[in-house]
Formats: structure tokens, C-alpha cells, sequence
């Protein structure tokens, strides 16, 4: 059973407290009804996280942030809310999923949402799992872009976030650069996993360096030890093995995808 079923049927045994649990707590409280009156919602304590448990901090971090992010600039844009509603969509989420993840996202556009601290229990639950966060942080910047472009308001809660969660601002940089990139290259060339059909467009090719975080002057070498770098990174089953929850796999898919259709890109340039 997923962490998501034992969380409804009141077997997820795993106490979860602090500002996660209240937001987790309160976002199940509006969307389901009498099945949750065994969900324990205390003070969590020292035990390592059980990758179910990790799982239930990341779905809940993620679109809380999300919505703290749309409201960064005094409103929250009708692309940010489709931007919102097209993850759970592709997350697949089932009703009473879906209804949570709305709560979150509303919880995330309070005035006095505790962002500090959300992000010091998230950081401290992932036990600093570098792929998970860093999967975290590109949705939040995929959330950001929805409408075309990061203001200064959503870029300094961006910045925030990375400072909250030990992310290095030149990887901020780099990530903001590839999913910038992404959003231009999606359908530039051909199907994701196949080599472009046609000599890669000046743009398109530019786009797709960006994606692998390298330069036009990487070596050949470079560029394939970025490729492998980053499948590693975003490999779907292994970010569920350390924690990301089921239903966000096709994220992790989707990015595979984009890199790999980058690298096909490339490598077409270059006849690798």
C-alpha cells in the first residue's frame, strides 16, 4: 500500500509534526472526513525517516511552497494556478489527492505561512538528499516560469528557499537555466528519445546545452559525462527509493525525457 493509503486509512505510523504535519493536518482535515480520525499528528521525533514518511513531507512541501511562491507577487496568476493544476494533473492524482494538494496550495498563500521552517523540517526529513531536493527546487521554478518569467518577489523567495535548504546559488543559477531552456526546447525538436530529424535550430541547440548544463565548448566528453550525470540524477526509480512520492514519477519521467532529447539534439550537431 502507498504512503498515500496508509495515510487515509489511518495506518501511517509515523508521527509527523511541526509545520508540515499542522499544514498535512489541516489539508486533510477540509478535503476527507471521518477516516482520518486515526492519522497521528504529533511531534516527530529522532528516528530516521522511513521513505514513506519522506514521501508524505515531499507531497506536502511541494505544492504548500508552490503556493507561496504564485503569491510572492501580491497575486497569484491564473497561469500559476493552471500551472498548479497541470502537475496534479500529470501527478495523477485521484480526488481526494487532488483536494489536498488545492488545501496546500491555499495554506501556501497565507500571510503567515511559515515558510523557515518548512523548508528547516523538509531539509532535515530528506535527511539532506541532494536529488531530492533538488528535484523540490525544479518544480518550484517550473511553478515560477508559469507565467513567463520570475520577478524580483519570486526570485528572492526562490533564493530564500535554496539558503533554507543548503542549495549552492550558482546551482540555483544553473537549475533556473535549464528549466528556463526546457520550456523553449519542449517540441523544438523530435519526439523525446529520438534524434532530431533536422539540423538542430541555433536556438534549439543553445537551449539544448542549457538543458545539459554545459556549454557550446564542452568536449564530447564533457557532454556525455553531463548526460549521464543528470539520467542519474532524475533516474525515476531511484528518487522514489529515496523518498519521492509515487504519484510524482512522471514528473521525473517528463525530465529524463527533456534531457535525453537534448542530448540527441547535441549529439546530431555534433555527429557524435
Amino acid at each position: 500500500m502507498s504512503w498515500w493509503g496508509k495515510l487515509i486509512g489511518g495506518t501511517f505510523g509515523y508521527l509527523l509534526g511541526g509545520p508540515l504535519g499542522a499544514l498535512l493536518g489541516a489539508a486533510l482535515g477540509h478535503s476527507v472526513d471521518e477516516g482520518l480520525r486515526n492519522i497521528k499528528l504529533g511531534g516527530y521525533g529522532a528516528d530516521g525517516p522511513e521513505v514513506e514518511r519522506i514521501q508524505a513531507v515531499f507531497f506536502t512541501a511541494t505544492f504548500s511552497v508552490m503556493g507561496h511562491i504564485a503569491k510572492a507577487d501580491g497575486r497569484v496568476s491564473p497561469q500559476e494556478i493552471e500551472l498548479a493544476r497541470a502537475v496534479m494533473a500529470q501527478m495523477r492524482l485521484d480526488e481526494q489527492q487532488r483536494l489536498a494538494a488545492i488545501n496546500l496550495f491555499n495554506e501556501g498563500k497565507a500571510d503567515d505561512f511559515p515558510l523557515d521552517e518548512v523548508l528547516r523540517q523538509f531539509r532535515q526529513e530528506c535527511h539532506r538528499r541532494s536529488t531530492l531536493l533538488r528535484m523540490f527546487l525544479e518544480i518550484q521554478l517550473q511553478a515560477a516560469y508559469a507565467d513567463g518569467a520570475i520577478d524580483a518577489a519570486e526570485r528572492a523567495i526562490l533564493l530564500r528557499i535554496c539558503d533554507g535548504l543548503g542549495v549552492d546559488h550558482a546551482l540555483f543559477a544553473q537549475l533556473e537555466a535549464m528549466v528556463r531552456a526546457a520550456r523553449h526546447f519542449a517540441g523544438g525538436g523530435a519526439g523525446a528519445g529520438a534524434p532530431p530529424r533536422h539540423e538542430p535550430t541555433r536556438d534549439t541547440l543553445r537551449d539544448a546545452y542549457a538543458i545539459l548544463g554545459v556549454g557550446s565548448d564542452a568536449s564530447d566528453a564533457e557532454v556525455k559525462r553531463a548526460y549521464k550525470r543528470l539520467m542519474n540524477q532524475h533516474h525515476p526509480d531511484k528518487l522514489v527509493a529515496k523518498g519521492l512520492p509515487e504519484e510524482m514519477i512522471r514528473l521525473a519521467t517528463q525530465k529524463t525525457q527533456e534531457i535525453k532529447q537534448a542530448y540527441d539534439t547535441v549529439r546530431s550537431a555534433r555527429a557524435l
